[in-house]
């Protein structure tokens, strides 16, 4: 069975949603329950099996940099700039996957509350992307699933596993795989994943995947303040 071997991490946002924690510290560094957003993705990764990890940094970078070179984790990680100005989502995605020779990847949002109950779907996920030969499948949860009850909903999620835009009862939870092909339509540096997302849903090609599993996501302040009672 095809398996993906690179895992990449978005680590360049201001987080300004947590401010003023985020002044002094950037967003995958700040912790709850004594470990930090990004190292509990990074467990995450390690534990799934993947021992290649790709993270682009831009705010603050210097103490991602740090962080990284003190832990001893067991996979390599390689550290990539944005460069002179941040390239958003999309952008910085496509400046990870032209560093690697891989053609598909696994992309994490740092500030999901990421367990091991998510290995199982995750899974899934994987053998459902490459025995449909998808090019882009999200893992999505329902509303009602998510901690944060003010958070939006995403996508609607229709069967065969299409996603689209006519109902929004479920959150896109920070987890997809993603194929490089699908940036062969972009010819800018700077720009949000949401445009791919959009093409794709306009050729009913975006897949979505549900996960059972409650969704806790650090999405401001006042959120990361219940998280931290908790």
């Amino acid at each position: 069975m095809e398996k993906i071997n690179t895992a990449l991490i978005l680590c360049a946002g201001y987080g300004k949603r947590l401010n003023p924690l985020t002044l002094k510290t950037p967003k995958p560094l700040l912790k709850l329950n004594n470990i930090s957003l990004l190292e509990n993705t990074i467990n995450l990764i390690n534990d799934f099996g993947i021992k290649n990890i790709l993270i682009n940094t831009y705010y603050l970078k210097e103490q991602i940099e740090e962080f990284i070179n003190k832990k001893n984790f067991n996979c390599k990680i390689n550290l990539i700039e944005d460069g002179n100005s941040i390239l958003d989502t999309g952008g910085g995605i496509l400046n990870l996957i032209k560093k690697s020779e891989s053609e598909n990847f696994f992309v994490f949002n740092p500030d999901t509350i990421w367990s091991k109950q998510y290995i199982a779907i995750i899974r899934k996920m994987e053998i459902f992307y490459f025995e449909n030969k998808i090019q882009n499948i999200l893992l999505v949860v329902n509303k009602s699933k998510s901690f944060d009850k003010n958070l939006k909903g995403d996508f609607n999620l229709e069967s065969k596993n299409i996603l689209n835009y006519k109902e929004k009862n479920f959150i896109y939870t920070g987890c997809q795989i993603i194929n490089k092909k699908v940036f062969s339509i972009i010819n800018k540096k700077s720009f949000s994943i949401v445009e791919i997302w959009n093409k794709l849903v306009n050729e009913n090609k975006l897949y979505g995947f549900e996960s059972l599993n409650d969704f806790v996501h650090v999405t401001d302040i006042e959120i990361f303040k219940k998280l931290s009672k908790n």
